[in-house]
Parts: structure tokens; C-alpha cells; sequence
């Protein structure tokens, strides 16, 4: 057990993290959670319950925690903790997250994942924007304290950071489609089955962003994840995002879901490929947005 995982909001996009590191941990992992409501709390006082509850070890190797939890006040409250190689998740960022009015926002949560970085070893962010909207809002950020405001904050924390996009399980959506469809698939994009595993040839822009989730220095030192070579995604210029059937991360049979728009995603899926490749598609079918970071 020598990764220590801790989320103070366990829920949503935060536990499907989780759970992922721990699958691919197994043993070599301890999880450590409080539940997944009034995140304005946890935000302030997680620090505090996991000071308690967190078992002490001479095992541990890394800490890994979303931002949600002030690392410093943590690292402060437990030494033994502290001395860990620190990796910081940052699932949005509380110092651009929208508010109504600028007086809305409360500088303590925005304050404590500052402190939070200056204490990590690593930062990481599941976007590009996540992340720079982070660091070049810190400066102004730091304007709103009175007077003997830090300098150069961004300076000492950008070179921690980088970004791994957030780990998808993406389901097995071919047994949906009948055979005559996917041997269509093939003939007109070059598909081909594999096990369990679609895999795409000779599409544009496919060797641009051939892997989702690569393996970065992060994860090379610490051993959290493996790259994964079923978790894939394609980027077209000109087409549409799903002209390939989505790869599964591994070989497990992901539940039905029981969203009431299944019944018209079925439909969607046996599209027509040649009208969509020649453009005609896209002024005879409706809109279809993915917001990838809220699940």
C-alpha cells in the first residue's frame, strides 16, 4: 500500500478517479473518502477529519488528493504525511469556477488550492484551459488582499504542473449495432474488430491524438496508471468527434445504463458514414455536445 489516495468529495467525477487509481492499484493502494455533499465544508474542515483518520504507515510512498483538499494544512497536521511525494487533481479551479458577481466568491477556497499547489510536488489538471486559466488568474487573485500581497506565485508553481486528461471507461456500444452495420464500419473507414477492442486505420488526424490518458512524467515516477491501449480518442479536422466506435478500457462488461435518451442514442449510433464524410450530414442531423468533465 504504498499510494494513499484521499478525495474529501467522493462522488461524481471525483469517485470515478478514485475508483480507477484503485482498480489499477489493487493492493497497493489505501482509499480514504468522505462523502460527496456540502463541499463548501469539506473544503474547509477535510483536512482536520483526515488528520484523524488517515491510518499512519511507514509504507506510504505518495499521496494523491484532488484539490478539493487543503494539502497544506494536511501536510502541516501530519509530518509523516507531508514527507510524501504529493500529487494534487484538479477536477475545476476556484478561481475562475463561475459565480454570479465577483463579490460572490469566497477567497478561501480559491486561497487554500494555492497553498495547496505551493505544497505539492505535482499538479495536475485535467485540461489545457483547467489549467492555464488556473495560473494566470493567481496574480489577480492575490490583488483582492489588502496590502503585502506574495509575488511571482505562478512562477513557483507552473513548472509542477501538467495536464492528464481525465480517464474515460468508454462502453462496448458495437452490440447495439447489427452485423451488416459494422461491416459497413469497416468498408467505409476502415474499422476492424479485435476482441473487444475497436481500433481505427487511416482516419485524418488519427496519429494527432492517438491515446487519451498518455503516459506522462507523473505517472512514470509514481506508478499510478498504466497507459491504457484501449482508451483512445480520435480528433478530425473538418468531421464530426463520433465517427469511430468507442474503445473499451479493458474487458469488463460495463452496465446497461438507464439514461431515457438510451432509446434515441441507439439510434444515433448506426449512422450514416458516407453522408457524413461527404458534409451532407451535418445540416440533416441534430447537434450533439459532450461535456467530458462533468459526468
Amino acid at each position: 500500500m504504498s499510494v494513499l489516495l484521499i478525495e474529501p468529495f467522493y462522488g461524481g467525477s471525483h469517485k470515478q478517479l478514485m475508483d480507477l487509481l484503485q482498480e489499477e492499484l489493487r493492493e497497493d493502494c489505501v482509499l480514504c473518502t468522505l462523502p460527496a455533499k456540502k463541499w463548501h465544508w469539506k473544503a474547509r474542515t477535510a483536512a482536520l477529519y483526515f488528520m484523524q483518520t488517515v491510518p499512519a504507515s511507514t509504507n506510504y510512498r505518495i499521496l494523491f488528493a484532488s484539490s478539493v483538499l487543503n494539502l497544506a494544512e494536511l501536510a502541516a497536521l501530519r509530518p509523516d504525511l507531508g514527507k510524501l511525494k504529493k500529487i494534487l487533481y484538479f477536477h475545476e479551479n476556484q478561481l475562475v469556477y463561475p459565480v454570479q458577481k465577483c463579490q460572490e466568491r469566497d477567497f478561501q477556497y480559491g486561497y487554500n488550492q494555492v497553498l495547496s499547489c505551493l505544497v505539492a510536488d505535482v499538479v495536475v489538471f485535467n485540461s489545457a484551459f483547467n489549467m492555464e486559466s488556473f495560473l494566470n488568474s493567481i496574480g489577480k487573485f492575490m490583488k483582492l488582499i489588502p496590502d503585502h500581497r506574495p509575488k511571482d506565485l505562478e512562477k513557483i508553481i507552473r513548472p509542477k504542473c501538467q495536464v492528464l486528461y481525465f480517464p474515460v471507461r468508454f462502453p462496448d456500444v458495437s452490440r447495439f449495432m447489427p452485423e451488416h452495420k459494422l461491416a459497413r464500419l469497416g468498408k467505409v473507414i476502415g474499422v476492424k474488430r479485435n476482441g473487444d477492442v475497436y481500433q481505427s486505420e487511416g482516419l485524418p488526424g488519427q496519429q494527432k491524438s492517438r491515446a487519451l490518458m498518455e503516459t506522462s512524467s507523473a505517472h512514470r515516477e509514481s506508478g499510478l496508471c498504466e497507459a491504457q491501449p484501449g482508451l483512445c480518442t480520435t480528433q478530425h479536422e473538418g468531421l464530426p468527434a463520433p465517427l469511430t466506435a468507442p474503445a473499451r478500457l479493458n474487458k469488463s462488461e460495463a452496465p446497461e445504463s438507464t439514461n431515457p435518451c438510451q432509446e434515441e442514442d441507439k439510434q444515433h449510433l448506426t449512422f450514416n458514414l458516407s453522408n457524413i464524410l461527404s458534409g451532407r450530414d451535418y445540416q440533416q442531423r441534430p447537434l450533439h455536445v459532450a461535456w467530458p468533465h462533468r459526468w
